[in-house]
């Protein structure tokens, strides 16, 4: 690592001191975060013999909660093995092709209104498979596949989604998706 020039020393200096921080709590917290003692069980093992040092012991994470109002992105595991083996017929169906990202987007909207308005369960959208692998960047094709996850996720109806999975080859392969939808709920 080499070191600043005086001339950049000083220029590092302005820079550091017309930062201010967005949150003084986030700073306190990063602080506190690194001065925090190892756990017991992330301290390597006591050799036992003469030779290498046993490595450190990996602390699983618990897996991050989903988003507060929106469920898990989980089938129970019927609906998963039926839609694997591509024994669940969708109820309609959604295809993208042609499209352009812009109309693609509205197309899947529309029709996701139209299932839950049909309270329709299973939706096959086509979207085209995604670019093979050895294919050049920036990809010619793919862009729409690439685009549904987010667009489900942030769609006024993925409080309606219950899952996403990819279509058995009956029904299109890499290029569908199953959306499950959830039942709706009834109003007492």
């Amino acid at each position: 690592m080499r070191r600043l020039a005086p001339e950049e020393a000083a220029l590092w200096k302005r820079v550091i001191a017309s930062v201010t921080p967005l949150e003084k709590r986030a700073a306190r917290a990063a602080v506190t975060v690194e001065e925090e003692p190892v756990p017991a069980a992330a301290q390597p093992l006591p050799a036992k013999r003469k030779g290498r040092v046993p490595p450190l012991r990996a602390v699983a994470a618990p897996p991050p909660a989903p988003p507060r109002g929106q469920a898990a992105n989980t089938l129970d595991a019927s609906w998963d093995r039926r839609l694997s083996r591509g024994l669940v017929a969708p109820d309609s169906t959604v295809d993208l092709h042609g499209h352009s990202l812009a109309s693609a987007y509205d197309r899947l909207d529309f029709g996701l209104e139209a299932a839950i308005g049909r309270s329709d369960r299973v939706l096959l959208l086509v979207t085209g498979k995604p670019p093979r692998p050895e294919s050049e960047r920036p990809h010619a094709r793919g862009a729409i596949r690439a685009a549904v996850g987010d667009w489900l996720a942030a769609s006024r109806h993925s409080d309606r989604i219950a899952a996403v999975r990819t279509a058995h080859s009956r029904h299109g392969g890499a290029g569908a998706l199953y959306i499950v939808l959830r039942r709706p709920r009834e109003k007492s």
